[in-house]
C-alpha cells in the first residue's frame, strides 16, 4: 500500500531553525506522523543516516507524549536503525507502534516510509537523561579543545567537503585536520576528530537539541578515507546512545573504527559536551565504499 503524504514540498527557504523544522511533525488522524526532510539534510544526494535517526525518534517521543500526557519528559535514550532503502529528501511519513510505556523506559517501533517502501526500521528506547555530573568516564578527547581553533577546517560551499556534505547548511561544522590525512593525498589510521554545533535556535530548543546531538553520532565523514578509500559508504545499521543533555556549546566528535574488511567496516562515534562530559556514542557496521 502506497502512503500520501499530506506535508508541503521540500523546496522551501531554510528557516533559522532548520533541525527543529526537521523534527517538527504533524500527527494524522489514524496516528502516523509526516515529516519534511529539507535537502539541506543530505551528503550528496542522498539523505544523511544520522538525519533518519532523529526523525525515527522524534516520532517515538511525540507517540509517547500523546499517550502519556505533557508532563512526560522522557527522551530518547538508544536508537537502533536497519536501513533498507535511500529515500530522497521531501516528505516521509512514521509509523510508531508502542511495545512497552513504562515509568522508567519505553520502547517503540518506528518505520520511515517514502511511497510504497519502507526506508527506515527502528527501535527507540526512552527514558529519563542523566542530569548530574558523571559518576565515572574515561578520559576521552582531552586533547581536543572544546572550540575548534582557527585552522579547523570549516565545511564552507568552497571547501570539497563543503559541496558534499549539505548538512553543514544547517549546523556548524569543523574538522581537525591534523586527523584527515586523506584531505592531503595521504593515508593515516581509521581515526578523524570534528566539532559540531547546532544553530542558536535549535541549540536553546531543550527538545531539539538531545535530538542534534543523536544525529551527530554519524556525522564524521566515513573514517575509511584515511585508507584511501573513498566515495558513498552506505550505513547498514546504526546504534546511538543518549547519555544526557548537551550542554550550549561545540561537541566533539570523534570517529574511529576497529577493522575494515573488503566489504564491510565498523566505524564508532564519541561525543563530549563543552563541559567534557560523554553525550553520545554510537556505532555502526557501513559497506566500503566502491570505486
Amino acid at each position: 500500500m502506497t502512503v500520501e503524504p499530506l506535508t508541503p514540498s521540500a523546496d522551501s527557504a531554510i528557516g533559522s531553525a532548520p533541525f527543529t523544522d526537521l523534527c517538527t511533525l504533524s500527527e494524522r488522524e489514524d496516528g502516523r506522523f509526516d515529516a519534511v526532510i529539507h535537502p539541506i539534510w543530505t551528503i550528496g544526494p542522498k539523505v544523511h543516516g544520522g538525519v533518519m535517526l532523529a526523525v525515527c525518534a522524534a516520532a517515538a517521543r511525540q507517540r509517547m507524549r500523546a499517550l502519556n500526557g505533557p508532563e512526560w519528559q522522557m527522551q530518547p535514550i538508544s536508537a537502533s536503525v536497519d536501513y533498507l532503502g535511500a529515500p530522497d529528501p521531501g516528505p516521509v511519513v512514521l509509523s510508531v507502534v508502542v511495545r512497552k510505556n513504562g515509568r522508567q523506559v519505553s520502547i517503540a517501533d518506528v518505520e520511515l516510509i517514502q511511497g510504497d517502501r519502507i526506508a527506515v526500521r527502528a527501535v527507540i528506547t526512552l527514558g529519563n537523561l542523566e542530569a548530574t555530573p558523571p559518576v565515572h568516564q574515561l578520559e576521552a578527547l582531552t586533547q581536543m579543545p572544546p572550540e575548534p581553533p582557527a585552522d579547523a577546517m570549516h565545511y564552507d560551499g568552497d571547501s570539497p567537503l563543503g559541496k558534499i556534505v549539505n548538512i553543514a547548511k544547517g549546523c556548524e561544522l569543523r574538522l581537525d585536520p591534523t586527523s584527515a590525512p586523506f584531505l592531503t593525498g595521504e593515508q593515516g589510521e581509521p581515526t578523524l576528530r570534528l566539532w559540531a554545533r547546532p544553530l542558536a535556535e535549535d541549540e536553546n530548543h531543550p527538545d531539539v537539541a538531545p535530538l542534534f546531538a543523536m544525529m551527530a553520532g554519524d556525522i564524521s565523514p566515513p573514517v575509511v578515507f584515511n585508507r584511501g578509500m573513498f566515495g558513498w559508504a552506505p550505513t547498514l545499521q546504526l546504534t546511538t546512545y543518549l547519555q544526557r543533555r548537551p550542554a550550549p556549546g561545540w561537541l566533539r566528535v570523534m570517529s574511529s573504527s576497529k577493522a575494515v574488511g573488503t566489504g564491510f567496516f565498523d566505524e564508532d562515534h564519541l561525543i563530549l559536551d563543552s563541559t567534557g562530559a560523554v553525550v553520545v556514542q554510537s556505532r555502526q557496521l557501513a559497506l566500503i565504499p566502491k570505486a
